[in-house]
């Protein structure tokens, strides 16, 4: 028995069980491949589907807002009731939040993206004014130590949130439009100086957190970009040198810092918190004390509804709940990147990345501080923790990528395909096919021609050919018989290729039959007969030709 004998029913086993060894990894694998281990697992037959990566993205956020807002409820009711106001008012505030968050999905679902990346530039200015009112005394309402809202009444607004989606839309079109002749230089000059006014305004505040997950889009950016690694290597060095200085420059940071490394060590000042959050997932255990019945939301843990929620998850619902939330950021991040990679468009790719590095970076940088392993940053958890402004822009960025992912080419064919009430079209728009072009040039459109139906479902154009005309009886003067060749010199029948048409060369190849082949265009023009046939110029007719002198006749 062979070697390859002996190896048939193993590869056999495999291909039953799905798993097949990779040996020419490519940039062409499917979505579902696992480059890193060298495998690829077959998924389920509805993975490969057209509307897979849409129905990811609305499944895994609709998930994950409905258990931020059944947590904030649990997480709050104490912390108002104390506070005189009625237990149930911050979860109303957050299903209010909610429903405008809602509403502006489903009008991020209906954006041109074109719209979006000529635009960038202007709400980038917008933004930039907005991070410099805040600061100013009157303008800027200061919380916490910060002043980083805008008292507008009825709730706050934050502007640095507006600004990270703002930058990360203006950083992919900028690097999109320098796409075909992008170098180094070209990719880190126009969007690094942007970043470093971005952070010199929210350290102006202060916001850490902010400067953390602005961060975190450049990084998705340039990684989606094309640096090199030598680039990012440095990039990451400075990062953590910036890190150390500015934690050295602040008292109140490097108590943190100090905490993080041992929390409890100092469980009443610096390490109060962060060790608060380690006592509530340890309470919790594997399957968690139950729905509501959290100990450490009755004023033990501060912040236990936007910071240190995912502490209260997990003593509520113990590993299993927080394992589930977990995967569901880990469905998000997978469907972001498969926009990114089943798109053609150059600004999708690289919005949809840097979105998604900065959503999912954000969420596990909020898990890491809660389960001790960052230091504590103050970021929120996505679509989890209370907050008006995040929560709102959230979801705005959920109808961003439901967008870009109905964008792909096989999701545009397949909506096109179906048939779709008015309902359907209100809540699922069709995207127009994605264009690589730079936005702000018209496009010159083609006039359709009075031959042309309209377009098809399949986005082709049907060309109506004109009925043909039946021959002329024999003997009628639109009837021109063909002349008779001359038994010597060139025949004037005989067409240049250059000039000669498609039935003319379809005749010269003996396609057509004798009976159906025009008449040349050059023959010499009959007697009797007008001077046009069939609506062409009537021909010319050559001068005999005449022989050099001293060739024999």
């Amino acid at each position: 028995m062979t070697a390859g004998t002996r190896q048939r029913p193993v590869r056999e086993r495999a291909a039953r069980e799905g798993i097949v060894r990779r040996r020419n990894a490519g940039a062409d694998d499917e979505p579902g491949s696992l480059a890193a281990f060298g495998l690829r697992l077959r998924g389920p037959a509805w993975l490969d589907g057209p509307m897979t990566t849409s129905n990811l993205v609305l499944g895994s956020a609709g998930m994950l807002l409905a258990i931020g807002l059944i947590m904030v409820f649990s997480a709050s009711a104490i912390e108002a009731a104390t506070a005189g106001q009625p237990a149930w008012l911050p979860g109303v505030r957050q299903i209010a939040f909610a429903v405008f968050g809602l509403i502006g999905m489903l009008a991020a679902m209906h954006l041109p993206v074109g719209r979006v990346r000529r635009h960038s530039g202007h709400a980038m200015l917008v933004v930039v004014a907005l991070l410099v009112l805040v600061l100013v005394p009157g303008l800027g309402l200061r919380l916490n130590g910060s002043r980083a809202w805008f008292d507008l009444g009825v709730t706050n607004f934050q502007p640095s949130e507006v600004g990270k989606l703002v930058f990360a839309l203006w950083g992919a079109h900028v690097i999109a439009t320098r796409d075909r002749y992008l170098t180094t230089k070209s990719l880190l000059v126009p969007v690094l100086p942007v970043f470093g006014v971005f952070s010199l305004l929210l350290l102006a505040e202060p916001d850490m957190g902010a400067v953390v997950s602005l961060g975190l889009v450049l990084a998705g950016l340039v990684w989606a970009g094309g640096l090199s690694r030598r680039w990012i290597g440095a990039a990451v060095l400075g990062t953590v040198a910036v890190v150390f200085l500015m934690v050295n420059a602040a008292d109140y940071r490097m108590a943190r810092f100090t905490s993080f490394l041992d929390p409890c060590a100092d469980a009443s000042d610096g390490g109060y918190q962060a060790c608060h959050g380690l006592y509530a997932l340890a309470t919790g255990g594997f399957w968690g004390v139950g729905l509501g019945n959290s100990a450490m939301k009755w004023n033990l843990l501060p912040h236990a509804e936007s910071d240190y929620i995912f502490a209260i998850i997990g003593e509520e619902l113990g590993l299993v709940g927080c394992v589930v939330v977990v995967g569901l950021y880990g469905i998000l991040a997978y469907a972001g990147f498969r926009i990114a990679r089943r798109s053609t468009d150059r600004f999708i790719q690289l919005a949809s990345v840097a979105i998604t590095v900065w959503l999912i970076g954000q969420a596990a940088m909020n898990m890491g501080y809660v389960v001790g392993l960052l230091p504590v940053t103050g970021v929120q958890l996505p679509l989890i923790s209370a907050g008006g402004t995040s929560l709102v822009l959230t979801l705005f960025i959920v109808g961003l990528l439901a967008r870009f992912a109905r964008s792909e080419p096989d999701a545009i064919a397949h909506q096109r395909a179906q048939r779709r009430g008015p309902l359907t079209r209100l809540l699922m728009p069709v995207p127009a096919a994605a264009v690589d072009a730079l936005p702000g040039r018209r496009r010159k459109v083609r006039r359709p021609h009075p031959d042309e139906r309209p377009a098809r479902d399949d986005g082709r154009t049907v060309t109506r050919v004109p009925p043909r005309r039946p021959a002329a009886a024999a003997g009628s003067p639109r009837a021109p018989q063909r002349p008779a060749p001359r038994p010597s010199g060139r025949d004037q029948s005989t067409t240049p290729p250059e000039q000669a048409s498609r039935r003319d060369r379809q005749t010269a190849r003996g396609r057509l039959p004798a009976g159906d082949r025009p008449p040349p265009r050059n023959r010499p023009p009959v007697p009797g007969e007008p001077p046009a046939v069939r609506g062409r110029p009537a021909a010319r007719s050559h001068p005999p030709r005449t022989e050099r002198p001293g060739r024999p006749q």
